[in-house]
């Protein structure tokens, strides 16, 4: 295993400026993560503030890229198949695979892992033909991929969207 160039780490998520949040914020996170299409003025009621204060932090975190208001879907739910997959690369850059795999629309998300994988991803596909399709002409095919491990989920028991735990 090979450590991460520095050049590689100030592209990541982890190694932008931490956004700090205050007890206020972490209230509206969570009235956010109890109904995202709540107004702000029904929020700054419940936490007897002003609805321009609410605003004003949710843009704030929201461009700080600390806080997303999206639909989660359930891939499964709809029919669909979804795999995990481990990538080991070996010859080229990891920033260069990722690159790739990002052009690959069935990837919906890709990390920089430490252990036996270089490399995780997440795939959702039509079907399992569909899959396999994906792993070995899409993935496999990226020059630098040495191996690559699909997990495919049967069920998820746990899928939550509370952060922090603490709140």
């Amino acid at each position: 295993m090979r450590a991460l160039p520095s050049s590689l780490m100030n592209e990541t998520r982890t190694n932008r400026p931490v956004v700090t949040l205050d007890g206020l914020d972490r209230k509206i996170i969570n009235e956010l993560q109890d109904d995202g299409r709540q107004a702000f003025t029904t929020i700054a009621r419940r936490l007897k503030v002003s609805e321009a204060t609410v605003r004003k932090r949710v843009n704030r975190l929201l461009s700080k890229g600390a806080m997303q208001i999206v639909a989660a879907v359930d891939p499964l739910a709809l029919g669909y198949v979804r795999a995990e997959v481990g990538i080991r690369v070996r010859g080229a850059s990891l920033q260069k695979v990722s690159k790739r795999l990002e052009a690959v629309p069935e990837v919906s998300y890709i990390e920089l892992v430490l252990g036996s994988y270089d490399l995780s991803i997440s795939l959702t596909c039509r079907d399992n033909e569909h899959l396999l399709h994906v792993v070995d002409d899409s993935i496999r095919g990226i020059p630098g991929v040495e191996q690559v491990e699909a997990f495919t989920v049967l069920k998820v028991t746990k899928d939550i969207y509370r952060w922090p735990p603490e709140m």
